[in-house]
């Protein structure tokens, strides 16, 4: 964990998940619900292109000088937590410009379940994944299943169409993240979008009084094979820094 986090700068949330869970259609409703009122700031990631900004500035959810894209090159896991340099850059030149910001929103490039922030570039991240991917992936883990800050899963309104039980998915994913939060979400049903507004609105407070400490959801989650053996990854010794 960090112990040094700014209060005075605004909450920085990371949004990453498999490549078509609704990272940015979550993001624009984010900003529809939250623009009127907070200051907001957004940084999208993509391999060779600048869409997912694009996307947003088309919708019309912010300003569009407040929407900046970084093009990682490489994986996108790379820039959101083995080098964060380009998103560390574009975040603060968005605070320097239209502070205060008040949330700063960072999505990942679409990538997989193993994917995670660092620390050292959000303060808390939520995680995505959706009916549409199929109703085992909850259980499957990984560590932005188990340990992000939020679960999100994302698209209910299609479970009837792709013959999956919501339900059944929140309750894996509850299995395996020791009380951490999950939340159920259409755009179109009003009770699970206010209850994703209020989770952000919390972790703001958190963040203001000085209380929100990031967590590192590390790289892998220990696991359990087929035949019976178990596997768990050292992070302080998987990534040595000199």
């Amino acid at each position: 964990m960090l112990e040094d986090v700014s209060k005075d700068r605004g909450l920085r949330i990371g949004v990453c998940g498999p490549v078509g869970t609704g990272k940015s259609s979550l993001i624009a409703l984010l900003c529809r619900e939250l623009a009127a009122d907070l200051e907001i700031g957004v940084v999208t990631n993509d391999i060779y292109t600048d869409e997912d900004a694009r996307f947003l500035r088309s919708a019309g959810v912010l300003d569009p000088a407040r929407i900046r894209a970084v093009e990682t090159g490489a994986c996108p896991h790379t820039a959101i937590r083995d080098d964060v340099t380009a998103n560390l850059i574009a975040v603060e030149e968005l605070e320097d410009e239209f502070a205060p910001l008040d949330v700063v929103l960072v999505e990942s490039g679409g990538d997989n379940l193993t994917a995670t922030f660092s620390p050292a570039l959000v303060d808390t991240q939520i995680f995505l994944i959706d009916v549409a991917g199929g109703g085992d992936v909850a259980r499957k883990g990984g560590p932005g299943i188990e340990r992000a800050d939020l679960l999100v899963v994302n698209k209910t309104d299609l479970a009837p169409y792709v013959g999956v039980d919501p339900v059944a998915m929140v309750s894996d994913a509850g299995s395996v993240r020791e009380g951490r939060p999950v939340i159920a979400l259409s755009r179109t049903d009003p009770g699970s979008v206010a209850e994703l507004v209020e989770w952000v609105r919390s972790e703001l407070a958190l963040h203001r009084g000085g209380g929100l400490v990031p967590a590192d959801p590390g790289p892998m989650a220990p696991h359990f094979h087929a035949d019976g053996t178990s596997h768990s990854h050292d992070h302080d010794a998987d990534h040595q820094h000199v």
